[in-house]
């Protein structure tokens, strides 16, 4: 009788305690198992790796231009079997090396649950044929958010579309540590702005995607041109709108938005098909490697002061609109959740900000202060204002135009002198799509943000026009007489 006493004051002792630490001990010992080996790829280790070896030399023969002075911080790769997609998947292996990365973040879409948004393996290890991957700490602040990433039994995780990808990374990087997320269909933003904020330059981010499903081999190559066009130019309208684009489009739609934010420039490394390597060509599958290269360090955009989240670049939105609506006189008084967020530290950092206005497209307004005498705060409200009414340029903005006026926030760095010896090399050392470009002669000046190289993407067109807004001869920049500086900027765009 004792015995059966202390048996059930045990479990009732043990039950207790699951009540108090029921997450954090769930998968304390627990290692996700490889799933598709022998299916997908080799189960057998020394197979494995000469298959591997094998799609790398094949992989090597593409030419590939890969940007001077710019660090790799993504990349997308197909998750199908090694024979159909491999030799796409083994192009990763011309921007990876061994000890690159500590971190790896992997993104592959929900094949088989069907959940909100994503999930991650409550396992402490991944194993392939060539090994474990132990798990990254960083897990532990996804979890905080469990409105976003719940807890994935390893029991039940047979998710293939990170499995696959694995051995590729374990022999390309050697040693790292894993966070592996499953991504269901969901709020892209704030997965996005979770994702972020654990980057850094030790991180590399990979998205696992095949494309097009099942289309004949032309209807897959326009199919999957347009998408990798949309991609490559961070804009995936025809991703968000269309289907069977890519069965990892919401992976992609996170990639492409963190791109953005941070100015990383894709690279296509490769496309095929399954009609390329082993498959029917009257139904395929498209596959393609893209990889994404920005400037060091993360998390800081070079010499930016702070660096602000996509939520607080929203913020930064609604209060320019709400300082022109309390300009125009056309609404009510700011809301009281806005005034509370505005309390963030982050807000009241001086710093130089641009506040731009456009409609359908076209240019409305532009006003900023280049040097960090204001606060975010102020320089955002002030600039708002002056944008829509003191921009010599245009008449005064109506308040019947406001609604059909989008709003664009710039925050820059510090601007730094670029010293140069003459056009050429000025040419050579501004970095198209990252450097705003202030230019100084006498009592004349300029500058252009970053985001004008979308419109002037070749830098002599970009540098004559800026001359001739100071006020100079278009071929002003050709010698060394201009003082010209460079700044760099995040910014944000009201959703159109």
């Amino acid at each position: 009788m004792k015995t059966i006493i202390n048996q059930v004051i045990f479990l009732a002792l043990a039950f207790t305690l699951s009540l108090f630490f029921p997450a954090d001990s769930a998968g304390a010992a627990t290692v996700r198992q490889a799933v598709w080996a022998g299916r997908f790829y080799p189960a057998d280790p020394t197979e494995l790796k000469q298959k591997i070896d094998h799609l790398t030399r094949k992989a090597q023969k593409t030419l590939i231009r890969i940007p001077h002075n710019k660090f790799l911080r993504a990349v997308i790769m197909p998750h199908a079997g090694y024979i159909y997609s491999g030799w796409t998947a083994a192009h990763a292996s011309r921007v990876l090396q061994a000890d690159q990365f500590s971190k790896v973040i992997i993104l592959g879409p929900d094949h088989r649950i069907g959940f909100k948004n994503a999930a991650i393996s409550d396992a402490t290890a991944y194993e392939t044929p060539l090994g474990k991957i132990s798990l990254h700490r960083d897990i532990t602040k996804l979890w905080r958010q469990p409105d976003l990433f719940q807890r994935l039994p390893a029991s039940v995780d047979k998710e293939h579309s990170l499995e696959v990808i694995l051995p590729f990374l374990q022999h390309y990087l050697a040693d790292f540590q894993l966070i592996p997320v499953v991504i269901g269909q969901g709020d892209v933003q704030r997965v996005s702005d979770a994702l972020d904020s654990l980057l850094n330059r030790d991180t590399l981010l990979v998205v696992s995607s095949d494309f097009s499903h099942f289309l004949s081999y032309a209807e897959a190559l326009a199919r999957d041109r347009e998408t990798i066009d949309e991609i490559i130019n961070l804009k995936p309208a025809k991703l968000i709108e269309s289907d069977n684009r890519a069965c990892g489009r919401t992976p992609l739609l996170i990639v492409t938005d963190i791109a953005r934010r941070h100015h990383w420039q894709p690279v296509l490394l490769h496309y095929s098909n399954s009609g390329d390597t082993a498959g029917d060509r009257s139904r395929v599958v498209g596959y393609a490697a893209i990889a994404f290269f920005g400037d060091l360090p993360m998390n800081n955009t070079d010499n930016l002061t702070a660096q602000f989240s996509e939520a607080q670049g929203q913020v930064l939105l609604k209060l320019a609109r709400q300082a022109l609506v309390d300009k125009l006189g056309s609404g009510k008084p700011a809301a009281g959740d806005l005034l509370a967020t505005l309390n963030d530290d982050c807000f009241n950092i001086p710093c130089g900000t641009f506040v731009t206005l456009k409609i359908k497209g076209q240019l409305r307004g532009c006003i900023g202060n280049l040097t960090s005498s204001d606060t975010v705060l102020d320089g955002v409200r002030r600039n708002a204002v002056n944008a829509a009414l003191r921009d010599p340029r245009f008449a005064p903005l109506s308040i019947d135009e406001l609604e059909r006026t989008r709003i664009e926030v710039s925050i820059l760095s510090e601007p730094q002198p670029l010293a140069y010896r003459n056009g050429q090399e000025l040419i050579k050392k501004l970095r198209v799509h990252v450097d705003g470009v202030i230019i100084r002669k006498d009592h004349a000046s300029a500058t252009f943000l970053p985001q004008v190289w979308e419109q002037l993407p070749r830098p002599e067109n970009f540098l004559t026009q800026l001359c001739l807004k100071a006020g100079l001869p278009s071929d002003a920049w050709k010698n060394s007489e201009l003082e010209v500086l460079t700044y760099q900027v995040q910014y944000f765009e009201e959703n159109q």
